[in-house]
């Protein structure tokens, strides 16, 4: 099977539902993409989930760039898609080139995923024009939670709907390969899938989408019971990992590890 790449992540559209995911490092990375998942995300959740930052603006170019390269070393067959960070894009087209190309000439990403509708439709325009694909944001962005008063449902009044729809034809028409649509009723985001001719991949968008993405440590459980309501947990890591631990440390302070069998 040929690797997956953002022309063929369009070509799906209607015939095959996306299963993507988040990855962080090299041992996750190589354990979803064995599974089969079509897109890996290297997003800028990273701020939240390994860097122990509260949201994700803090989070550098330089921190992206050295998790994307850990990721890429771990995949064969996924697209990775890297996160353009808070900063790298907005301030002009100039800079979204060229923190876009480090992604895919440092960090050997295949595309990178920018937030924002309308508004960016003219950077994304000029980075697929030189050769980058974009995959789209749109509805809950997290880089925009000041502006937006909080992580909330995007698109629930008719006037919200209609620039979101809006948007999503906006950042179709400037060239991405697919679009996120993150934290809106399952309504708007099945009337966007209908409307655009490029994959949608949801997270909390309802079962209307192209495909779904999920963080991936929200998926294994590693977060403990708070999380988003449109999370379903797969495992509990989190708890398995601590009684793990909690199991080493009773070994070692009673004496139990090591013994014979694991000394050379």
């Amino acid at each position: 099977m040929n690797a997956w790449t953002a022309s063929r992540i369009r070509t799906t559209k209607g015939r095959q539902k996306l299963a993507c995911l988040t990855a962080y490092d090299f041992t996750t990375a190589r354990l979803v993409d064995e599974s089969g998942a079509p897109l890996i995300l290297v997003g800028d959740s990273l701020a939240m989930t390994v860097l122990g930052y509260d949201n994700t603006l803090p989070v550098t170019m330089d921190e992206m760039l050295h998790h994307v390269k850990a990721v890429t070393r771990g995949v064969k067959q996924a697209l990775v898609v890297a996160d353009m960070p808070f900063l790298s894009f907005q301030i002009s087209v100039e800079d979204a080139i060229r923190n876009a190309g480090r992604f895919l000439k440092e960090a050997r990403a295949g595309a990178v995923k920018i937030e924002g509708g309308a508004t960016r439709a003219t950077t994304v325009r000029a980075l697929t024009d030189n050769g980058i694909p974009v995959l789209g944001h749109i509805g809950l962005t997290p880089q925009s939670i000041n502006a937006m008063g909080g992580y909330k449902v995007q698109g629930r009044r008719p006037e919200e709907a209609q620039r979101l729809l809006d948007d999503a034809k906006a950042l179709e028409g400037a060239g991405i390969f697919a679009l996120v649509l993150e934290c809106m009723p399952p309504a708007l985001a099945d009337e966007i899938t209908r409307a655009v001719q490029v994959p949608t991949i949801g997270i909390g968008a309802g079962p209307h989408c192209d495909g779904q993405i999920l963080v991936t440590p929200d998926l294994l459980g590693m977060h403990g019971s708070v999380h988003p309501k449109f999370v379903k947990e797969y495992a509990a890591l989190g708890t398995a990992m601590q009684q793990a631990f909690q199991a080493y440390r009773d070994d070692v302070e009673n004496g139990r590890f090591p013994t014979a069998e694991h000394c050379y």
